[in-house]
């Protein structure tokens, strides 16, 4: 019998209404029985400061780091800022990234799916990007699908914010079960 296995969630946007914080929403109703899923906010997570992280992790970043810790995998929704990564987002990689007492962050060897809404090219910028610091982090990034939602289509989202392209949601429930799959066989 396979042990359930726990996925934490978050967006690289603080904003309240970000399509891809609603996009995590759903996610989580294209999950298989069995799995849990937690959406982590990032409001709290302060500017990486080394003179700061030497007084001792924020709680907020304590927080984030222990949830990562304990998941199985992760989900990131990349929003895109300027042809790249936001700055929220690089913050709380940052301040994930860092070793502490010694011991591994625990970001290293952990499965990770990328999905993102965003305008003409869906976000596919900022996720090549985010890529390329992942693979620094020594994560394990599932690449297909690649989830690159457009909001220029008036079919895209219906007007309380719902995702109604049936494609992107089929794309999703494909890149959720790759990354259950390959969790499931980093286990063995």
């Amino acid at each position: 019998m396979k042990k359930q296995l726990h996925i934490l969630a978050f967006a690289g946007s603080l904003r309240k209404d970000s399509y891809n914080r609603k996009v995590l929403s759903l996610a989580c109703n294209s999950l298989p029985e069995g799995t849990s899923y937690e959406i982590f906010e990032l409001n709290d997570i302060p500017l990486f400061n080394e003179d700061v992280e030497a007084l001792g992790f924020p709680e907020s970043v304590a927080a984030f780091r222990q949830k990562i810790q304990k998941a199985d995998a992760l989900v990131i929704a990349c929003p895109e800022y300027n042809s790249s990564i936001t700055g929220v987002l690089k913050n709380a990689l940052d301040w994930a990234s860092r070793s502490e007492n010694k011991q591994p962050n625990p970001l290293i060897k952990k499965p990770v799916a990328i999905l993102g809404v965003g305008e003409r090219g869906g976000t596919s910028r900022a996720q090549y990007h985010l890529r390329q610091v992942l693979n620094h982090l020594n994560m394990y990034v599932i690449n297909k699908p690649e989830i690159l939602i457009s909001i220029k289509s008036e079919k895209t989202f219906d007007e309380k914010g719902n995702l109604m392209d049936e494609f992107a949601i089929n794309l999703i429930k494909k890149l959720l079960t790759s990354l259950i799959d390959f969790t499931y066989q980093m286990r063995k």
